[in-house]
């Protein structure tokens, strides 16, 4: 007899990851990185790296935490596997005179060495990962005993969460789809870090998005947010409007602004693990 599970396919993380790289690389989402500055200090603040600490920032764009940490004095590895947007953080972090070492890297096969580094963060990043058990194992192989791992993740119930999950809904799920925003519910923290931790604090947040109005929102992400980029290309001219009117009723849902213009609280959980 075969079962469901039996007829079920295995996921092709290789070749999804391919596919999820030419979506980040399709355009410039440092445009909007450097609008969500604010989380990775907040996110530096809540992890309270000693000065001089080991820190590698994974899935770390255009590096809002790696330069956060390092004002803190901090030694910083900033990874992403997006060439262009590490070259963004260099950008960044030269100008600000910040000594910060920029790697390519897979944030769910890390290149070093076990227990290598005092710290790991991530804001908004590794969540992104197609292979989250092995993500969340890379995080925890890294760091030191007694070292932390940070995470800002937006949360289903959160506005990017429902955007996701909209966007989804226009296009067929990938074998083995996981929400990104998993990685912003408690019970999953505890499933996948619990095993590994001296102690977990998780606080739930918020983020403001402001923008002129729904239709700068709109075609702000739909030009530099890679992944809502190529919803609107895989869908087509028939499935455009039909996107585009889902986004704007979702973004009217969550609108806090009465002046036309755009003010979005999106939630988001603030992880901090003290690994064992």
């Amino acid at each position: 007899m075969i079962t469901a599970t039996q007829n079920t396919p295995e996921p092709d993380y290789g070749k999804w990851n391919q596919r999820l790289n030419r979506s980040w690389s399709s355009a410039d989402y440092a445009r909007v990185g450097v609008t969500l500055q604010i989380t990775g200090e907040n996110l530096a603040e809540a992890a309270d790296f000693v000065p001089g600490s080991r820190i590698l920032d994974v899935a770390a764009g255009n590096g809002n935490a790696s330069l956060a940490v390092a004002r803190r004095f901090c030694r910083v590895t900033s990874t992403d596997y997006v060439p262009a947007l590490l070259e963004k953080g260099r950008r960044r972090a030269e100008a600000e005179d910040l000594d910060i070492e920029f790697q390519v890297a897979d944030a769910q096969k890390l290149d070093y060495a076990d227990a290598s580094f005092d710290g790991v963060i991530s804001t908004f990043g590794v969540m992104f990962a197609p292979d989250q058990e092995a993500a969340a194992s890379e995080l925890i192989r890294v760091c030191r005993p007694g070292g932390k791992i940070a995470l800002s993740s937006w949360t289903p119930p959160g506005f990017v969460g429902r955007l996701c999950k909209t966007i989804g809904s226009h296009m067929s799920a990938s074998p083995g789809f996981r929400a990104p925003a998993n990685w912003g519910r408690p019970d999953w923290i505890e499933e996948h870090f619990g095993v590994a931790a001296k102690s977990i604090s998780i606080v739930k947040s918020s983020y403001n998005f402001r923008y002129i109005s729904p239709q700068h929102y709109l075609d702000f992400f739909r030009t530099y947010y890679g992944l809502c980029r190529k919803a609107f290309e895989k869908v087509g001219p028939d499935g455009e409007k039909l996107l585009a009117d889902d986004i704007l009723s979702l973004v009217d849902e969550f609108n806090i602004a009465v002046d036309g213009t755009v003010c979005m609280p999106s939630e988001y959980s603030q992880v901090v693990i003290v690994k064992a």
